[in-house]
């Protein structure tokens, strides 16, 4: 079940053809997870706050490997989150949670907001099922082996992780939620974003965790 949060897919025609993105290596979100943002430099909280008036949509997406510092060269395919929580705190910070609703690939960059944020014409259309209620229509979907792969990996990297409170989850949120939440680097991640159906993403996730399970390397960044 999608949160009441979502777009449904009737709504499609309301997404915006122009998306403020948030840059952001290690910090993906997904159509059915949620992504906590702690913001404080001062275009992003722009950003925030301009989104909130609006359509409260921000795209996340990956600078890729290879840009500079000044100038980032983005990941073409990157995921639209809805502001679902935000909250100020004393010394001027944002923090907020955005839930997952639909991917999209960029097409182009526009001209800096007022601002100073960047901003992209989308197309949402290879994606626009992620809009759809996926523990309805697809009932097979079974996240068990995912489950004990990704206790092994947890274990292996010695990570707490509150098996207990995942527990309420439908299917398809818990794979989006392990996805963008476990520590796998950049890369995977991006993987994990341009998987296109949920079967996909369910096996890739279920293998990076196996591989991770096995893996002396330990060095995959945490995302936030």
């Amino acid at each position: 079940m999608r949160n009441r949060f979502s777009i449904e897919a009737n709504e499609a025609s309301t997404l915006p053809d122009i998306l403020p993105v948030f840059p952001l290596t290690g910090a993906v979100i997904l159509p059915n997870g949620q992504l906590p943002l702690n913001i404080f430099e001062t275009r992003y909280l722009d950003m925030v706050l301009d989104s909130l008036s609006h359509s409260r949509l921000i795209g996340m997406v990956q600078p890729k490997p290879s840009a500079s510092e000044d100038e980032f060269d983005l990941h073409q395919t990157g995921c639209a989150g809805r502001i679902v929580s935000f909250s100020e705190t004393r010394d001027d910070r944002l923090l907020i949670i955005l839930a997952g609703v639909c991917r999209f690939d960029i097409e182009t960059e526009i001209d800096l907001a007022p601002g100073g944020y960047r901003r992209m014409k989308v197309s949402w259309t290879r994606f626009l099922h992620d809009l759809d209620d996926l523990d309805q229509e697809s009932p097979q979907l079974d996240p068990s082996t995912l489950l004990a792969s990704a206790k092994r990996y947890t274990d292996h990297r010695q990570l707490a992780v509150d098996w207990k409170a995942l527990d309420h989850l439908q299917p398809s949120e818990l794979i989006d939620t392990l996805a963008s939440s476990l520590p796998f680097s950049p890369e995977e991640k991006q993987g994990l974003v341009e998987a296109v159906v949920m079967n996909d993403r369910l096996q890739l996730l279920t293998a990076l965790c196996e591989f991770g399970a096995v893996s002396t390397d330990s060095s995959s960044p945490i995302a936030h």
